[in-house]
């Protein structure tokens, strides 16, 4: 039985019209006589989408009781049994009431799919399991029902229903979505249009990836290697010398000019060693590249051009960036350069840049890091220059009358054989010389065409020139050797010295490192492996790099493995490195032993630092419960129990006063208490800032509520700009704020609350007179259960100021505190101003109509 297929509604909000748009299907389909019928859908009360239910067959819900309620779900089996030819599903991430059939939803799905039946269902991208975070830090609401990725992914169809947030909002406001009692709350909270905007672009950008894939599949399917310009893509081929910097920034400059465009800087090296580049350079580079929103790809290939253009086409680019030439003009006798050969191989889909920059013609350098060997192209051309070209050079002298004399002879294929030791190293310029001294012999020594010599002259010139060329044959030969050795070490050293001062700064992390080793190397996976005992088995401790078939789980499974001690090995797959690379390789197996080590330290560390910190506050909680708590406990106790004694008889007067009393003891318990809870909160970090637009004379003065009347004077501007502030958690900072400026401050004289604007800031200044706190104590005071100089021990347990730059921090803020000019001590509340909205403009209708 063919499985069924999969269709999905999606939107960025409730409300949007997925719903709707299920239902319409529904009954264009109905209309060509398909048979479909409604397993469940959910209409929250809206009347427009309970219309589009008429004339749809629907299946009776399955009842189900749940604590003294009774719920009602999709009943699976009736489905089954009705075997439609598409059934409607609404809300896919919904979770299912204890004792169903299964516990979420898109399990129901599954089985219906399973048995053939097409399915159309409806998720809002908020219940995509991978965006949970994303979503809560936008909204600030975590949602519990969830639905996992690749279950939308594997939908045969995925259409997304748009709406403008503002769309949204206006159906929210004529009661089109939720009922009016909770218009008012949505608006203000969750349906905000700042949120609905970051949600739409999140819909916006995962169908677009989804809809990448969907290209990507087909064009696989198809062979099709043309490039399709449906978004840009640009291409930026990186040498790891200097002019990377420019051509990444030239890049993401032209990306910028249209929405949608990405950069994908690429690094290619070839498969004979250690890379050729910098590697502090590349690693620069790298971090260019991903602070500007691009990405970083290292590709193995020994013909740059080729390998270059294979990875524009395979990711679907439209445009490759490349730097002028270093060479110099002389080197160009080797081939056109990367620049010129991938122009000209591009073909009309892909469009080359050339970008100038400060390096063009100073030289490429040596090359680094190829050790002794040499390409395989150059190996064989030496073998036809050694040859090839003294049998060549003989036709052509022989084909002269009159030739150019022995001595030039000689000295022609003396130049043959420099250049075979050029081009192929020591054997070829050998066979080079035997062959020239044949040819010599037999062709331009008398009596020609025979091996015999007749002038002693010659046979001396003949050994002479074999004994030239094998001399320099071997000169060639051991100078290239000397200079790729002295190229390798210095990429060795360059490796080396950048490796050692990245740990010892801490700037590598234990993956960082591992990918480092794979790029470096060439190679598929790098992990690093270890184990307990002897006899334990192998675990991970990290791992760069994609498995292809079996993971890696044994040093003894890899292609190189390097030991590192008695319990940890350095594994890696890909090619057999030669022995010269293993010296590298150890001593980043070492690093990499060291760094994992330090990682351990350091969350071992951590935690040490956490306990601690939570001992000292569970010491300085107990003190404070001790005595600030029990204080007006106390008190409390003493005048109830004053009140509630017959020995006594109270006045009236004496009464008011032991009331006044519990009340002053229950209010001073109330805030200390309240304060606890609140850096309970703050150390926990379960505190979610709710944030919203308001003006600052709305919130200031609610703040001084615990003060004396009289005690504060408030001068805030009403031209001051709206903040983007939590009210509720502004509130608390400012009254704590507040209440210990007044506490410090000398009788009679007041404390001044004054704001002002600077730049997209807006400040908020508590000013004392009181007696002020040394620079050295500054930061200080703002610690939990610290109290500055002779506060007596009734003054609170110190958590105001910590609760107060808690949540100013929470809300995107900052809090310091200042001297006040003539004595006393001014805190420096600074809150971000909300963005300046465009002048309203008229609402225009969606379509021109005449």
């Amino acid at each position: 039985m063919a499985r069924g297929k999969l269709r999905i509604y999606l939107g960025a909000a409730p409300g949007v019209g997925k719903t709707y748009a299920m239902l319409s299907e529904a009954h264009r389909r109905v209309e060509r006589g398909t048979d479909a019928v409604v397993a469940f859908v959910e209409l929250h009360g809206r009347p427009r989408t309970e219309v589009l239910l008429h004339g749809l067959e629907q299946i009776r819900r399955r009842e189900l009781e749940y604590r003294d309620t009774v719920f009602t779900e999709m009943d699976v089996d009736a489905v089954l049994a009705r075997r439609p030819a598409v059934a409607l599903v609404d809300e896919l991430a919904h979770t299912n009431v204890p004792g169903s059939r299964n516990g979420k939803r898109w399990q129901d799905v599954e089985e219906l799919l399973e048995a053939g039946i097409h399915v159309i269902s409806t998720v809002n991208i908020q219940h995509l399991e991978s965006l949970g975070d994303v979503v809560e830090s936008i909204t600030g609401v975590r949602q519990r029902e969830t639905v996992p990725d690749e279950i939308v992914r594997r939908a045969d169809q995925i259409e997304l229903v748009d709406m403008s947030p503002q769309a949204v909002r206006r159906r929210m406001a004529h009661g089109n979505i939720y009922q009016p009692d909770k218009v008012d709350a949505a608006l203000s909270n969750y349906f905000r249009p700042g949120n609905l905007t970051a949600l739409r672009e999140l819909a916006l950008l995962w169908v677009a990836d989804r809809v990448d894939e969907y290209l990507q599949e087909y064009r696989a399917e198809h062979s099709i290697r043309s490039t399709w310009q449906a978004r840009e893509r640009i291409v930026v081929g990186l040498t790891g010398g200097p002019e990377g910097r420019t051509l990444v920034r030239r890049a993401a400059r032209m990306a910028a000019k249209g929405s949608g465009s990405e950069v994908l800087a690429v690094y290619i090296a070839r498969s004979d060693g250690l890379t050729s580049a910098s590697p502090k350079e590349l690693a620069v580079q790298r971090t260019l590249v991903e602070d500007l929103g691009g990405t970083f790809h290292h590709v193995i290939g020994d013909d740059i051009p080729s390998a270059l253009l294979e990875f524009a086409r395979g990711v679907n680019a439209t445009q490759i960036v490349l730097g002028s030439s270093r060479r110099k003009a002389w080197q160009y006798i080797f081939g056109p350069g990367v620049g010129a050969t991938v122009a000209r191989d591009s073909g009309p889909d892909l469009d080359v840049h050339i970008v100038t920059h400060d390096e063009v013609a100073k030289g490429r350098g040596l090359p680094v890091a190829r050790g002794a060997r040499l390409g395989r192209t150059r190996i064989i051309a030496g073998w036809l220059v050694g040859v090839v070209g003294p049998v060549l050079l003989s036709l052509l002298l022989t084909g002269i009358a009159n030739g150019p004399g022995l001595a030039n002879d000689v000295l022609l294929f003396l130049f043959l054989t420099v250049v075979a030791a050029l081009l192929g190293g020591q054997l070829p310029a050998l066979a080079s010389a035997a062959v020239g001294s044949l040819l010599l012999n037999f062709y331009f020594t008398p009596p020609t065409r025979t091996l015999t010599v007749s002038d002693p002259k010659n046979l001396v010139a003949i050994v002479i020139f074999f004994a030239v060329a094998v001399s320099v044959a071997s000169v060639v030969d051991l100078a290239a050797r000397r200079t790729h050795q002295a190229a390798r070490l210095r990429a060795e050293s360059e490796i080396l010295s950048f490796l050692a001062g990245s740990v010892l700064r801490g700037e590598t992390t234990l993956d960082a490192l591992l990918e480092r080793v794979r790029e470096t190397f060439g190679m598929e996976t790098v992990a690093l492996l270890e184990r307990a005992g002897d006899v334990e088995p192998w675990t991970c401790a990290g791992r760069a790099g994609s498995d292809h078939g079996t993971p890696l789980l044994r040093p003894e499974d890899a292609d190189v493995d390097m030991p590192v001690g008695d319990h940890m090995a350095l594994a890696l797959t890909g090619r057999v490195l030669p022995a010269e690379d293993r010296r590298v390789l150890a001593a980043f197996a070492a690093q990499a032993a060291v760094v994992l080590d330090r990682q351990r330290l350091v969350g071992e560390a951590e935690r040490a630092r956490e306990l601690a910190e939570g001992n000292r506050i569970r010491t300085a909680l107990l003190a404070a419960v001790s005595h600030d708590l029990r204080t007006p406990l106390a008190s409390i106790k003493a005048s109830v129990t004053s009140l509630r004694s017959d020995d006594v008889a109270w006045s009236p007067e004496d009464e008011a006063e032991l009331l006044a009393g519990i009340e002053a003891g229950a209010d001073r318990l109330d805030h200390l208490v309240g304060n606890l809870l609140d850096m309970s909160r703050l150390q926990t970090g379960t505190v979610t800032p709710l944030i919203r637009e308001i003006d600052l004379d709305e919130v200031v003065p609610m703040a001084l509520g615990g003060v004396p009347e009289g005690s504060v004077t408030l001068d805030i501007p009403e031209e001051l700009p709206i903040v983007a502030v939590d009210p509720g958690l502004l509130e608390r900072s400012v009254a704590n704020l507040v209440e210990n400026a007044v506490k410090y401050s000398p009788d009679g004289v007041g404390v001044l609350v004054s704001a002002s604007a600077l730049g997209e800031r807006v400040e908020l200044r508590i000013a004392d007179r009181g007696p002020g706190v040394p620079d050295s104590a500054k930061d200080r005071i703002f610690e939990p259960f610290q109290r500055y100089g002779d506060a007596p021990r009734g003054a609170g347990v110190g958590l105001g100021l910590a609760v107060a730059r808690g949540f100013a921090e929470a809300m995107g803020g900052r809090l310091a505190a200042e001297d006040t000019p003539g004595g006393g001590m001014t805190m420096v509340l600074t809150l971000r101003a909300a963005p300046r909205r465009p002048p309203a403009r008229p609402d225009l209708p969606a379509r021109a109509t005449t």
